[in-house]
């Protein structure tokens, strides 16, 4: 699939017709505009169109809105769970779900402006098109009645979220987690249907704003980590009387008097799940049909995604793709990463290879659940003889003066040459420790060098230290610092 085109080989945009650029990319999200500023900053004249709306997933519908959210809710937790001090009296927050998602749409717009929009005008060379759905033909792609013309296209049209084929669920108003975050009125209850990280993230937030959520999956929450770190999150969200219903089958989906009936299938009996709203937070589907794939040999998976190489290149040449739509990554920053490693290939700029070894991800629950690397699985799966450490994090005093020992740190290193090769954490601090760890992997360190490695006291990324010391000794035995 590598298409890398050498500096020799890029053409300068004819001057005659204003409809021929260098390089088309479709697509105004994180991978869009990653691209658009990487081919702009090296003088090349770029047609950027707009494919839903200008900022993509992250800033409109994902990350800024749902942490914005999550943030406001760990708020008015924060006041219940002061208990937990001598001395301190809980409080309760009154919460207006209404000011909150209004508060949250304004952030959004802020944002988008900010970020997104605003910039446009500072890259004189980049054109932007918004006249409608754009599809890709021979020599460019068609938008507006026209067709624009480059030697080079990006797809970097993201994702959008998928609705499972469950017995009933069109006739029932399903949410996803879109419609949750710009629901005018708070629902009394709500099923959310998905344990991944979305469905953990968006139950925890709807609960402490006052919804009572029943959580259902068809495995165990967050079924990618590790199961000590998932049963960890399992445990805190239950302690906070969100109901967590896994191992069972979806059976069919119905109207019921006052909201929706799930029925659900576990150890070969049916039972009924009642709630006022259904939360669909089963994966996301890419946005790649009508953009006229098929027609020019881009080949795609079962979920539409578009396959490339490490190069970012399509199965077309002149095609590259990033972001949601690609079968990489679903991280915002790793859409933004791909695009900079397209638009360097593309153009000559600087070979580079898509890389995600160190790649850091976040679940922003409460503890935090975070990882880097290889898991347990993965590491065994890849031929190395694997040797694991696990702590509660009752065993870092951060927690312990912090009274909230809700947690567990759990690392994988080589069993050979001691190398780390992943870890993941689940903290209250956890997306920030992470990336002490990713440092590490990206470094080569041991588990004895990260165990001798100074950190500062009453740190939750202590707790590294001390996990890393597991590996030869009992750290309860241990001083403070010592070791």
């Amino acid at each position: 699939m590598d298409q890398t085109v050498t500096k020799d080989d890029c053409c300068t945009a004819s001057e005659t017709r204003d409809d021929n650029y260098d390089l088309i990319v479709v697509g105004a999200g994180s991978a869009g505009f990653s691209a658009s500023i990487t081919a702009a900053d090296a003088g090349k004249r770029v047609a950027l169109i707009g494919h839903g709306t200008t900022g993509g997933t992250c800033v409109n519908v994902g990350c800024v809105p749902s942490k914005a959210m999550i943030r406001a809710a760990e708020a008015v937790h924060g006041g219940a769970s002061a208990a937990r001090f001598p001395g301190v009296e809980p409080c309760d927050h009154a919460v207006d779900w209404g000011a909150v998602v209004q508060g949250t749409t304004d952030l959004v717009e802020e944002m988008r402006h900010k970020k997104y929009i605003d910039l446009l005008p500072a890259y004189k060379s980049v054109t932007y098109i918004e006249d409608g759905p754009a599809r890709l033909v021979e020599g460019g792609v068609a938008v507006g009645g026209r067709v624009i013309s480059a030697p080079r296209v990006l797809i970097a049209t993201g994702s959008r979220p998928h609705l499972p084929a469950i017995e009933g669920i069109d006739t029932v108003e399903p949410l996803d987690s879109t419609d949750l975050l710009t629901l005018p009125d708070r629902p009394e209850s709500i099923l959310v249907l998905g344990g991944g990280y979305i469905g953990c993230e968006l139950a925890q937030m709807a609960s402490r704003l006052g919804v009572k959520v029943t959580l259902v999956t068809r495995s165990r929450l967050l079924p990618g980590a590790e199961p000590e770190v998932a049963q960890a999150l399992t445990q805190a969200l239950k302690a906070e009387d969100i109901a967590v219903e896994t191992g069972l089958a979806y059976v069919s989906v119905a109207k019921a008097a006052g909201g929706v009936n799930l029925t659900v299938e576990r150890g070969g009996k049916t039972e009924d799940l009642t709630a006022e709203r259904l939360v669909v937070t089963t994966g996301r589907i890419a946005n790649s049909e009508n953009l006229g794939l098929e027609e020019l040999g881009i080949e795609t998976d079962a979920r539409g995604s578009i396959k490339v190489g490490q190069d970012m290149a399509t199965t077309r040449a002149g095609v590259w793709a990033a972001g949601d739509v690609t079968d990489r990554d679903q991280f915002v920053y790793m859409a933004a990463y791909g695009a900079k490693v397209a638009i360097n290939n593309a153009l000559g700029l600087e070979q580079m290879r898509y890389d995600n070894a160190a790649m850091p991800w976040v679940v922003f629950t409460d503890p935090q659940v975070a990882g880097v690397g290889l898991s347990e699985v993965e590491a065994k799966a890849a031929g190395h003889k694997v040797k694991t450490s696990v702590i509660t994090l009752d065993n870092v005093p951060r927690a312990v003066a912090a009274r909230d020992t809700r947690g567990v740190i759990k690392l994988v290193a080589d069993a050979k040459t001691d190398r780390l090769l992943g870890g993941q954490i689940a903290a209250p601090e956890g997306s920030d420790t992470i990336q002490t760890l990713a440092m590490a992997l990206i470094f080569g360190m041991t588990a004895r060098a990260l165990g001798e490695t100074i950190f500062p006291y009453l740190t939750t990324v202590e707790g590294l230290k001390l996990a890393a010391q597991t590996f030869d000794k009992d750290v309860a035995k241990l001083s403070c610092c010592a070791g």
